[in-house]
């Protein structure tokens, strides 16, 4: 095994959910060409750069597209959060927060030779404009051991309290066997900028409870109400602290230097890129 390739490990996790054909010409190895995969999204490198030894880039890249648009990564993420579930292995004390990915120029040209238009992805592929240029924002619920739960990509104008919802409705853990998955955390620790009375209603609604510290404004206004203002919400300091466990985790998945810049034209195929990374630290961590 090479440096930034599958162990056994992973590779036995992660085979069983590759799609094969039942017909036609014999095929470069499947683990070869995830291999291919994995180092593409570990070093950063351009998919015409790939070692020869990882098979034709062209292969490579189609096969890594038609994961993206079916899914194949996504449901890698659920069998091994499923399997975690099962050995009481996931904490559902969930962390939520965002990071803004810079943008490479190559990202940019999503206009040209079938860039968008497409049913599988969002009009503006997730990229939003700034003064600082081209960027995506990586939205990230993780468990209390700070692995990936549920991930989203938008473009990094976009409000956190707006995509809170969203992003904890993509939290779908399997159950192995009979059962309907596992959707609802214990709790949810979550900084200032979700500290919105629409967000905190609808964890109210699903029986989730919440440690989010109140902003500055919603004090006052509370208080220039006086009694009418209600009671403020609860607080723990001690739960809060734990925190930053969301910020290690982000840091891990920047590792993947095709996370840390998004080189990928498609929101698809970057929102795969961070699926395929997720799934890896999983793997690591089992």
């Amino acid at each position: 095994m090479r440096r930034h390739e599958l162990t056994d490990q992973e590779w036995e996790l992660l085979a069983p959910l590759i799609p094969r054909a039942a017909t036609g010409r014999p095929r470069v190895s499947d683990r070869q060409v995830i291999n291919g995969m994995v180092y593409k999204i570990r070093t950063g490198i351009s998919w015409r750069d790939l070692p020869e030894r990882y098979g034709p880039w062209q292969t490579v890249y189609t096969r890594f597209r038609r994961y993206a648009l079916d899914g194949v990564f996504t449901r890698a993420l659920q069998q091994i959060q499923a399997h975690a579930d099962t050995a009481d292995d996931i904490d559902w004390l969930v962390q939520i927060d965002s990071t803004i990915v810079r943008a490479h120029q190559h990202a940019a040209a999503t206009g040209r030779k079938g860039g968008s238009t497409g049913r599988t992805n969002r009009n503006d592929h997730a990229l939003g404009r700034s003064r600082g240029g081209l960027t995506t924002k990586i939205h990230l619920a993780c468990d209390g051991k700070g692995r990936p739960l549920a991930v989203l990509v938008t473009p990094g104008q976009r409000h956190d309290s707006i995509c809170a919802r969203p992003l904890l409705e993509r939290i779908r853990v399997p159950r192995v066997g009979r059962g309907r998955p596992r959707c609802r955390p214990d709790q949810v620790i979550a900084d200032k900028a979700y500290s919105s009375r629409g967000f905190r209603a609808y964890l109210r609604k699903r029986g989730i409870a919440c440690t989010i510290p109140e902003k500055n404004d919603q004090q006052r206004h509370r208080h220039n109400r006086g009694r009418h203002g209600g009671r403020p919400p609860t607080f723990d300091r001690q739960i809060y602290r734990q925190r930053n466990i969301v910020e290690r985790c982000f840091n891990r998945l920047k590792g993947f230097r095709s996370v840390a810049t998004r080189y990928e034209k498609t929101a698809t195929s970057y929102e795969a890129a961070v699926t395929l990374a997720s799934f890896l630290l999983w793997a690591r961590s089992v």
